[in-house]
């Protein structure tokens, strides 16, 4: 006889652990299903990649004690840079995480003029690390049980799958039940692969992440192995032809590519493990909710790393979808179809809002027309001018509200 569960969670990432440990705290028995162990660990190369975590994603990952505290796993960012060096005059723009918090107030001095977590404007998250404290949570955690999915259980109906009177498919953009249960998923192809790797610097990185435009490509370099490091995480958005000549070069020659488009800005470079890279999208499911079924992650959405928020919307989906559980009427099922449009309601309008930022950024700053870029040369220059405008942006970054 089948086991029954409340909740079903498809796909072992950062959003299905998140769901299933916050599903748990609210006593629901919980089928956690993922990718068997053998198939996760095939790959033995490094890990490259790394998440911007604004304050809300912290807030939430240590209400449930998962953030990481191994040495280097988390870096604050202090600063960003943004950076169009090539414009006449270069054109440069500095976010604090001061300015995101609120301004001193009253006579007996600031209050919350740095906020609890020191003033950053983000941290950067090796994900393994992440990831190995979640795996570890969810193991020790009672009402969770680990479903180890073989192909077959992944690629199959959704009569294979665990009973339970709700099913939350966490498995990515390219998820399988997604699409047979005919969610719809509409795509909008950029025409840029994300090049990703680690890099080695000889000069400390100084807890500021950097951005450049380099004549329609965008590359980031985000901070890593804690406040006084000198490795990076690259993120280079470039199209198709140039990534897959950039992923084509050995080791030396990479780092070297690095190093001459960011003008050897934190010294020389050398290549951390094998850089990879994807092709770039804007998408979003029609649907997010279907009678005892819903997306969240990038299963529902997928948005340009432009802005580094991929992750914070699609934890921010999760905090939603059980605030929707928990405050249901007590005689409402939960895969009740009513109350799932409550949680799609929500997040739609967010992400929408996210999308459209990120679409547009990519499309004023992906843009190779000289009277573009001369429009955002000029917003370069004179947005630290603009306090109000700034702060606000900050906080959007940091995932506070307005003040």
């Amino acid at each position: 006889m089948r086991k029954k569960f409340d909740v079903a969670v498809l796909g072992g990432g950062v959003v299905g652990h998140t769901l299933a440990l916050l599903l748990a705290r609210e006593r629901l028995k919980v089928a956690l299903v993922q990718a068997s162990r053998q198939q996760a660990a095939g790959d033995h190369s490094p890990d490259i990649r790394a998440y911007a975590l604004n304050t809300a994603s912290r807030s939430l990952l240590e209400g449930l004690r998962v953030w990481p505290d191994a040495a280097g796993a988390v870096t604050p960012v202090q600063q960003m840079v943004v950076s169009e060096p090539w414009a006449e005059p270069p054109a440069h723009l500095t976010f604090r995480g001061s300015e995101g918090h609120q301004e001193p107030v009253g006579p007996v001095g600031p209050v919350g003029s740095v906020g609890e977590h020191g003033g950053a404007l983000a941290w950067i998250v090796d994900v393994a690390a992440l990831e190995n404290t979640l795996a570890q949570a969810v193991r020790f955690q009672g009402g969770i049980d680990l479903v180890d999915a073989d192909p077959a259980l992944l690629a199959g109906g959704p009569e294979t799958l665990p009973q339970a009177a709700l099913t939350v498919i966490c498995e990515g953009k390219r998820s399988s039940h997604r699409d047979a249960l005919g969610f719809g998923y509409a795509r909008k192809p950029y025409p840029h692969t994300a090049v990703a790797a680690r890099l080695d610097c000889t000069l400390p990185h100084g807890g500021t992440a950097r951005q450049w435009f380099l004549d329609g490509e965008v590359l980031a370099l985000l901070p890593m192995n804690g406040p006084q490091g000198q490795q990076v995480a690259l993120v280079w958005s470039v199209e198709h032809a140039r990534a897959a000549e950039l992923l084509a070069l050995d080791s030396a020659s990479f780092a070297q590519a690095v190093q001459a488009a960011c003008s050897s800005a934190l010294g020389e470079m050398q290549t951390v493990g094998t850089p990879a890279g994807w092709p770039l999208e804007l998408s979003q499911a029609e649907r997010w909710v279907l009678p005892g079924w819903a997306l969240a992650g990038d299963a529902a959405h997928a948005i340009h790393p432009l802005a580094g928020q991929g992750l914070n919307v699609g934890l921010a989906d999760v905090a939603e979808l059980v605030r929707v559980l928990r405050e249901r009427e007590y005689w409402r099922p939960l895969g009740d179809l009513r109350l799932l449009r409550r949680y799609e309601r929500a997040r739609k309008a967010d992400v929408a809002a996210m999308s459209l930022l990120t679409d547009g950024l990519f499309g004023l700053f992906g843009h190779s027309d000289t009277r573009i870029q001369a429009l955002r040369q000029w917003g370069l220059r004179n947005f630290d001018r603009m306090s109000p405008l700034k702060r606000w942006a900050a906080q959007q970054a940091m995932g506070r509200a307005s003040a």
